[in-house]
């Protein structure tokens, strides 16, 4: 058992986590919203369709964790900017799929590529295996349930 008197904040895995994924973040961030004027959920429905294809709302909801009505702004903003296109389904009028048009495809590939080189500078001065070790941790610990 830990005293709590010892306790660090500091030190606390979620603090630490939060605070390494709040300055990353902060930092790649400056790169979507400078270049395409986008915000973190935009850029994030955009990876997923570019990653993935065609998809509807949930779908993305369920795999990158997001709520349902940030989605949905998201979604409006890239529409609007002709980023993808939506889809009534046939069958369900309800459901709605997602696509990005060819504009949004151009804006994915750019922000791969940069995505690519941030991800190289800050695992810059690691060793392959301790840039392996991170990801593989930060991994287990995000699929905890």
């Amino acid at each position: 058992m830990v005293k709590t008197d010892d306790f660090d904040v500091r030190q606390f895995l979620p603090y630490l986590l939060n605070q390494a994924a709040e300055a990353s973040s902060l930092e790649f961030q400056k790169v979507y919203k400078d270049k395409y004027g986008m915000l973190r959920n935009e850029w994030r429905v955009l990876f997923h369709l570019g990653i993935y294809g065609q998809m509807t709302a949930s779908d993305i909801g369920a795999r990158a964790q997001m709520h349902k009505t940030k989605i949905s702004r998201a979604v409006q903003r890239l529409a609007e900017r002709r980023y993808l296109i939506r889809t009534r389904a046939e069958v369900d009028r309800r459901v709605e799929y997602l696509t990005l048009t060819s504009a949004g495809q151009r804006v994915y590939q750019d922000l791969k590529a940069t995505a690519a080189e941030y991800d190289a500078a800050l695992i810059e001065g690691m060793s392959v295996q301790e840039a392996a070790m991170l990801r593989a941790l930060l991994e287990r610990l995000a699929l905890r349930k």
